[in-house]
């Protein structure tokens, strides 16, 4: 019997198309109008425009973007550094803690600990294009 269950597992994860908890992606199914209100917290430091900055640069186009490289924004030699495309797996990362993904970062912010948050708030910055 056990023999039989542990082959039956063996099919079931060996199986293509099956999800598996290691296939998970939770930056992925975000609510985009659940994210634009999300971003309030965002929006006191960053426009959702293209070409606005406030403390920190513009979010507009931002998934897909280069990490330190809207023109005429002064990031810290830290951020410059990073070196890293904003992809939705990558803003994940950097939303949880961004102080401790850049270490040396202007952004004074916590982060969203929230996992559904940084997913909606994902979902709503890829609609700014």
């Amino acid at each position: 019997m056990r023999t039989t269950l542990l082959l039956a597992g063996l099919a079931l994860a060996a199986a293509p198309g099956l999800a598996r908890a290691d296939d998970a992606k939770p930056w992925e199914g975000g609510d985009a109008t659940a994210g634009k209100t999300v971003f309030i917290k965002c929006s006191l430091c960053h426009y959702a425009e293209p070409g606005k900055v406030k403390i920190g640069p513009p979010l507009w186009g931002v998934v897909g973007r280069p990490s330190g490289s809207v023109p005429g924004y002064n990031y810290s030699s830290a951020m410059k550094a990073y070196n890293h495309v904003w992809t939705p797996e990558n803003l994940f990362v950097y939303l949880q803690q961004p102080m401790k993904v850049v270490v040396g970062t202007k952004m004074a912010f916590v982060g969203l600990a929230n996992p559904t948050d940084r997913a909606n708030v994902i979902a709503y910055l890829s609609t700014l294009k």
